[in-house]
Order: C-alpha cells, then sequence, then structure tokens
C-alpha cells in the first residue's frame, strides 16, 4: 500500500504531508508536499490537498486535445479525498490532526480517488541531503550536509555507487551504477576517479524503524588526488595513537576560514599564487581532515573554524569509530568562524568548558579589575581592545583510569601589524583568567600535587617569538618598558608589567615559519606546555622551507592552509606518577 507521511518537528505548530500520487491512466505522477497547521480540521486540509491534485490534473489537460476535453470533466466528479479508520465507514472529519495523532493514528489512512494510502507519523525523514562539489581520490567523501528527523546518523545507512556519465549527459541508467562503499562516509580509491558517485541514504532510528531512502549524485567526477603530501611524510612518527594514559599528543592548525579564503581579496591580494580552485572549502577540508586523521592525535586545538565546517564535517567525521573524537567550538564574537577543541574519548573524561571574550569581558570580570584599571583611562587602547572578538576556550580532561588531569587553553590572539601592545593585554588577561581557573581545579577536584593538573596553551597568537608574548610564557615576566607596549604611539601602555606562574614552554620550539605567505612569513604558532607537569617526547617535524615554497607559497595544491600544523608528544613528568 502506498504511504502517507505526517511529521510534526519538535515545538513547532506545522505539519508537514507528503506522499506521492500516482495514476498511469491520467499520466500523473507527483509528490506532493504541504504544510499545514497541527490545530487545523482535517476537513479543511483534505480540501486543500484536494484542489492541488485537481490543479495537477487541470494542467495536464489542458495540453490535450479538445476531443478529450470530456474527460476531464468526468474525472473531476470522481476525485475524493477523506481520511478513514479501517474497519470503519464514516470519515474522519471533524476533529484537528493534534486530536487525531493525540489519539492513536494507527489503523488511519488516506483515500485519494480509488487509492488507499498508509498513514505514517513521524517516520524516519530526511529534509536535505547534499553531496561535495569536489571529490578527490584516495581521501573520504560524505555529505556535506545531512539533516535527519526522528532518526540519527549512527543508525542511517548509506550506499555509495559509482558510474561513468554517458557522452550525452543523461544520467546513468540502473544498471551502470556499480556499488563501491556502504556507511555514510566513504574513502575513494584510484579506481574511481573519472567516475560520478551517488549516495542513497536511508533514514533510520535506533528501534530499526527506516524511512523513505534519498539520493544524490555528485556534479563532478571524482577527480585524482594532490599525491604525496608533505605533511603524510611528517606523519611517518605518527603512525599509531599513543597508548600510554600518562602520554598525550597534541596538535594545534589554524585551517584558514572559507570566510577569508573564498573572496575576491584572498583571491587578488592574499594569495593570488594559489589557484582559485584551491582555496574553496570543499577541496581544502578533504586535506585537512585527512591530514588531522594522520596524526592520531589525543587533543585537538583549531583556529578558523567556520561554523558549517565545524557542524558538517569535523564533527561528523573526528566523531566516527575508530576515532571517536567529541568537540566543542567558540565563535569569535558575531563572526561566523572561531576556535574548537577536540579530545579523543577513549582518552578523555570532560569535567568542565569555558569561553571567555578578550575584549567586551575584560572591563566586566572582577579578576580583571587590577589590569584593567591600569588601561582604562586610555580611551583609544580601552575602546579598541574592548572591541576585539578575540576568544579563549578552555576544557577541564580527566585522563581515564588515572589521578591526571589537563586544563586545554586555545586561542587565535587579533592580527593587526600595529597591535603588538593588543595582542600582549589579551595574553595578559587570558593568563589571569586560566591562573583563576587552573587555582578553583585544584580546589574542587581535591588535586594535592599540582605537577598532576597539567596546563597546555594552545593557539595562533599572531606573535612572532622576538615580541612580548614569548617572553612572558617562557620567561614569566613582562617589564614596563618592553617595546610592544609602544607599538601604537597613541595608544601607547603605561607603567604595566605582566608575569605568570606556570613554566611554560614552546613544545615545538621556535621554529623559522609556521606561517608563510607572499606578504608574510614567520613563527604565530604555538603549543605552550608546563614544564613542571610534562616532559617532551617529541615534537613532528615540520615541512622543509622548500616543501613550503614548492608552489610559492601557502595555501597550495598540498598545503590547505596559509599555516601549518604543529604536533607533540608529551608525557606526565616521573615526579607526578
Amino acid at each position: 500500500m502506498e504511504k502517507v507521511y505526517l511529521r510534526n518537528l519538535k515545538d513547532s505548530e506545522d505539519l508537514h504531508i507528503t506522499f506521492r500520487f500516482v495514476n498511469e491512466e491520467l499520466h500523473v505522477d507527483r509528490q506532493f508536499n504541504f504544510c499545514r497547521r497541527i490545530n487545523e480540521r482535517i476537513d479543511i486540509a483534505l480540501t486543500r490537498i484536494r484542489s492541488n491534485i485537481e490543479k495537477e490534473l487541470q494542467k495536464r489537460f489542458k495540453k490535450k486535445k479538445n476531443a478529450e476535453a470530456q474527460t476531464e470533466k468526468r474525472v473531476e466528479q470522481e476525485i475524493n479525498i477523506e481520511l478513514y479508520r479501517d474497519g470503519c465507514e464514516d470519515s474522519v472529519t471533524d476533529i484537528t490532526f493534534a486530536e487525531l495523532l493525540h489519539e492513536n493514528p494507527v489503523g488511519i489512512r488516506l483515500r485519494v480517488m480509488h487509492k488507499n494510502f498508509d498513514i505514517l507519523y513521524n517516520q524516519p525523514w530526511i529534509t536535505t541531503l547534499q553531496v561535495p562539489s569536489c571529490v578527490l581520490a584516495d581521501h573520504l567523501v560524505y555529505p556535506t550536509k545531512l539533516d535527519l528527523h526522528f532518526c540519527s546518523r549512527e543508525h542511517s545507512k548509506g550506499l555509495w555507487y559509482k558510474a561513468i556519465m554517458p557522452a550525452s549527459g543523461a544520467l546513468p541508467t540502473e544498471s551502470m551504477w556499480e556499488l563501491c562503499g556502504e556507511g555514510l562516509i566513504y574513502r575513494t580509491t584510484q579506481q574511481d576517479v573519472g567516475h560520478n558517485l551517488k549516495l542513497i541514504v536511508t533514514p533510520m532510528n535506533e528501534e530499526g524503524l527506516s524511512g523513505p531512502p534519498v539520493e544524490q549524485i555528485t556534479k563532478c567526477p571524482v577527480q585524482p588526488g594532490p599525491g604525496t603530501c608533505p605533511y603524510e611524510l611528517r606523519q611517518v612518527v605518527t603512525p599509531k595513537p599513543l597508548e600510554d594514559p600518562t602520554e598525550i599528543r597534541v596538535v594545534t592548525y589554524n585551517l584558514l576560514a572559507d570566510l577569508y579564503a573564498d573572496s575576491d581579496h584572498s583571491r587578488t591580494v592574499l594569495f593570488p599564487y594559489c589557484p582559485p580552485k584551491l582555496l574553496q572549502i570543499d577541496y581544502r577540508k578533504q586535506i585537512f581532515i585527512k591530514e588531522l586523521l594522520g596524526y592520531n592525535a589525543d587533543l585537538l586545538c583549531l583556529q578558523e573554524v567556520d561554523q558549517k565546517i565545524f557542524e558538517y564535517d569535523l564533527k561528523t567525521v573526528l566523531g566516527q569509530s575508530p576515532h571517536k573524537f567529541q568537540g566543542f567550538m567558540a565563535l569569535k564574537g558575531d563572526c561566523a568562524e572561531g576556535v574548537a577543541i577536540f579530545f579523543r574519548e577513549s582518552r578523555f573524561e570532560l569535567l568542565a568548558t569555558h569561553v571567555v571574550n578578550l575584549g567586551k569581558n575584560i572591563s566586566t570580570l572582577p579578576i580583571f579589575k587590577d589590569l584593567w584599571d591600569k588601561i582604562k583611562t586610555n580611551e583609544k587602547l580601552a575602546k579598541r581592545i574592548c572591541e576585539r572578538n578575540t576568544t579563549l576556550e578552555l576544557c577541564l580532561l580527566k585522563v581515564k583510569n588515572t589521578d591526571f588531569y589537563v586544563l586545554v587553553a586555545n586561542t587565535h590572539l587579533y592580527f593587526h601589524p600595529d597591535a603588538d601592545h593588543i595582542r600582549l593585554l589579551q595574553i595578559g588577561f587570558s593568563i589571569i583568567y586560566v591562573e583563576h581557573i587552573y587555582k578553583q581545579y585544584l580546589k574542587d577536584y581535591n588535586i594535592s600535587c599540582p605537577n598532576k593538573l597539567g596546563l597546555l596553551y594552545c593557539g595562533d597568537f599572531n606573535s612572532v617569538p622576538e615580541c612580548g608574548i614569548y617572553k612572558l610564557m617562557t620567561e614569566q615576566f613582562v617589564d614596563k618598558h618592553f617595546i610592544d607596549w609602544s607599538s601604537n604611539a597613541e595608544e601607547a601602555v603605561v607603567d604595566v608589567e605582566l608575569s605568570q606562574p606556570f613554566q611554560m614552554i614552546s613544545a615545538c620550539g621556535t621554529p623559522e615559519t609556521t606561517n608563510y605567505t607572499t606578504l608574510f612569513s614567520g613563527c604565530l604558532d604555538y603549543i605552550f606546555y608546563n614544564g613542571n607537569s610534562f616532559d617532551l617526547l617529541q615534537s613532528v617535524p615540520l615541512p622543509t622551507h622548500e616543501q613550503i615554497v614548492a608552489n610559492e607559497a601557502i595555501p597550495s595544491v598540498c598545503f590547505p592552509s596559509d599555516h601549518v600544523a604543529l604536533a607533540a608528544d608529551l608525557k606526565f613528568k616521573s615526579n607526578s606518577l
């Protein structure tokens, strides 16, 4: 029997009605979609449905010869639409959909002319399925958008097929499609090059109930991948995840937000050396996701993360087995990008998260008062720093099956060339906040040995090692005469010195460059760790200068960002065990 699907999303007054009406005699084959109010009387909704079917028939009959016009009148008179219950001759008319569905929709059917339809309420359903515009061989492909209702990704099924598009441009016939993969994520192969892919998703819930499948075909065939990339050579030293619970592999990476890569300014000014197709997010995300997975890390601290990429790509792929990362994101104010932390669920238990804006919050949080009072009288300085949307993201993790904890901080500081003083103040405020949280958790979790609470501070600091941020982090003090304070004469910071209590060390040292474009190159990214808690086991070797400039600068065919990822393995000190 045919089916009618009724869907009422949570907290919505709308009732979505979908069914496919096929009548070979009348040459009608169309899916009808209606949105009615759930408190509407059924007879009113059925009148609207009948009217729409009549309009569809009229469109078709207008194209027929005058000799067939009598058939039109006869068919219109025979159109009848009603809801009825099994074993009952009377139609269901004088109640609302809400009342009907509250009682019990089982055994309710819809009759359209001489066709009977089963009523299915809140079946697993797909409202949106999209596939990427660019697919590379030897990379992961998955829906760029998949919106499910009354079911989950975990239980839904995906089947991937491949076929070569006919020269005529027509879609391949069913016999031409070859099954090539199962699941919602498929790793393409070299044998897929030149083939278009078709994904069929069947939505299912945990009870095994399924809804109507939906399919999408990629607009372009699978392309050859970029070949062996420099990051793959780096990953020779990270062939598998760490097993020792006292060891942690951490990665920090500025992904280059699509917001900044896909614009006329980026194509003509920032990255004119990079072909526009390589700046497209559907290309770049395949590269950086493969790169992230290949480090086999426990912690990922990411910057310039597009909100959509976080929701539909990173959470989707990193969250799947065998990786099973959990992540959370903090937007940079009203901007559609921000910072994100991911951690491997098999290694850590999440205890707490924090997000603080290092702009508007610095004038209001009590713990910032002493430093704020020293700068607030300089109106231009105060206005500039408070208008920044710089975000600090923290999480407290407990290492499973141990008594060790890790406080992870992740940020992306203000970038402007004349803003060394702003960045130094931002790190000053952030360290105050980190220290406050650190001391609070020592007390809250009864951590008697402070070394058992390791501190990691990662990110894109937009600051080279000669600046005050590196000095503050590694030497614990910046005096009031330091040159950064006067990087902008009108906003000069006077009589301010900064200190911090942690013995922080840069895991990757001070490499020549972590950011390389034709406009700028230098070391801006760091993994800082508390040397009282951790020893450094290894820092993953960075790409060589020759690799970075092979295509003039980055991003390029093998580098999806203008930054390179940093990765390091740390181990809790033996005196903490």
